[in-house]
C-alpha cells in the first residue's frame, strides 16, 4: 500500500497511514520484548479508536495487524470499518491457517500479490483483485553501463537474512564459474551471519549492510542480479518476486528460479532468465559474464517490462477504482 499513498493523496483522497510502533516484527531492546509488545498493542488501540472516530470509508490491513495467531484487532476494525480490505503479498496464511480462514471471509476485498495467492484466497472469498508487487519506476535509476566498463563484474543478491539460504541453489554454479572468471558476489542484507552456511568456497564474496537510504544505489552496483529459490519450499510458491522486479527496474539482467510467480514475471531470454538446474545457472551466468552488450540489452528490456507491468503508475488506476467501487457499494446499500 505504501507506494500508492502519494497517488491517492494526489487524486484528492484523504489517506492516513497507521504504522506499528515498534515496527511489526521488531521490539525495543532497551525495554525488552514483552513491554514492546504491550506498547504495540497500545498503539493499535489508539489507531482503532481514531479510525472509529473518523469513520473511515475504507480500512486497508497489510497482511495482518500482528504476527500472531489471534485476530483480535482485525475483528475490531471489521466491526468499525465501513469497508475492510486485506492486502496479502506473501504466504502468511501458511503460518496461521486458522487465523486467515477467519480473516479472509470477513474482508470486503482481498488484494492479492500474485495469481498463486489469489487462488488460495478464492477458496474463502471470491471478492479479490490481483495487484502485483510494484515499484516507483522513476525512483530506480537505470544501471550506468558506461561507468561499469573496466571494473570487476559483480553478481548481486539483495534480501533479508532469512532468505540467504536460497543462495544454496546457485552456489554450485558460482563455485564452478569462479575457477575461470574474475567476478565478485556482492550480498546486500542486514545480517551476513547466515551466509557462513552457504558453500561458496573459492568465490570472491563481499557483504554490504543493507541501508534503506542507499539501497537503490547498492542495487546499481550489480551487473547481474540473481534470485535463486528452492522449489520444494511451499512458502516460495507464493512469493511475489520483489527482488527480481527490483533488478529489472534498475536495468540489471536478472536470473531467477522458475518458482511461483517468477516464471510469470520473466520472459526467458528476452527481459531476464529462468534457471532450473545447476547447468542452467552455469550456462546463463557464463553467457552474461562474457557479454556486456547482452547484459545491457536484457537489462533494458527488463526495465521496460517493469514500467508496463510492475510499476505503481500502471496499477494505481485499477487500485483506486476498486476502492471507489467499494465505497459506492456502501453508499448504495446503506450498510
Amino acid at each position: 500500500m505504501l507506494p500508492y499513498v502519494r497517488h491517492f493523496r494526489d487524486a484528492g483522497h484523504r489517506c492516513v497511514v497507521a504504522s506499528s510502533f515498534p515496527q511489526k516484527y521488531d521490539y525495543f531492546p532497551t525495554i525488552g520484548f514483552r513491554p514492546s509488545q504491550k506498547l504495540k498493542r497500545l498503539t493499535r488501540w489508539r489507531h482503532w479508536l481514531a479510525s472509529r472516530w473518523r469513520r473511515d470509508d475504507v480500512v486497508v490491513i497489510d497482511r495482518e495487524v500482528f504476527d500472531a495467531p489471534d485476530s483480535f484487532f482485525e475483528e475490531r476494525f471489521r466491526r468499525s470499518a465501513r469497508r475492510l480490505v486485506l492486502d496479502i503479498d506473501d504466504a502468511v496464511f501458511l503460518r496461521y491457517p486458522e487465523k486467515f480462514e477467519r480473516l479472509i471471509p470477513m474482508a470486503d476485498l482481498v488484494i492479492c500479490g500474485n495469481s498463486f495467492i489469489e487462488r488460495w484466497v478464492r477458496e474463502w472469498n471470491e471478492s479479490t483483485i490481483l495487484i502485483p508487487t510494484c515499484v516507483e519506476i522513476d525512483e530506480y535509476a537505470g544501471k550506468d553501463w558506461a561507468a561499469a566498463t573496466g571494473s570487476r563484474l559483480r553478481v548481486g543478491w539483495i534480501g533479508t537474512p532469512a532468505n540467504l539460504e536460497a543462495l544454496h541453489v546457485a552456489a554450485p554454479a558460482l563455485r564452478q564459474l569462479a575457477k575461470r572468471h574474475d567476478f565478485e558476489l556482492l550480498v546486500v542484507t542486514s545480517d551476513a551471519a547466515p551466509l557462513q552456511n552457504v558453500e561458496l568456497q573459492g568465490v570472491n564474496v563481499r557483504f554490504e549492510a543493507w541501508n534503506a537510504d542507499t539501497d537503490l544505489e547498492q542495487l546499481r552496483q550489480f551487473d547481474i542480479g540473481i534470485m535463486p529459490l528452492r522449489a520444494d519450499v511451499e512458502w516460495n510458491q507464493f512469493k511475489c518476486g520483489f527482488k527480481l522486479i527490483q533488478y529489472m527496474a534498475t536495468a540489471i539482467p536478472a536470473i531467477a528460479s522458475p518458482v511461483g510467480v517468477n516464471a510469470e514475471i520473466v520472459s526467458h531470454g528476452v527481459d531476464g532468465y529462468l534457471a532450473s538446474s545447476d547447468d542452467d545457472w552455469t550456462q546463463i551466468l557464463e553467457q552474461l559474464i562474457g557479454n556486456p552488450d547482452l547484459r545491457r540489452k536484457v537489462g533494458t528490456a527488463g526495465r521496460e517490462t517493469v514500467r508496463q507491468r510492475f510499476s505503481v503508475a500502471a496499477h494505481f488506476p485499477g487500485y483506486e477504482q476498486a476502492l471507489k467501487d467499494l465505497v459506492a457499494g456502501h453508499l448504495l446499500t446503506g450498510d
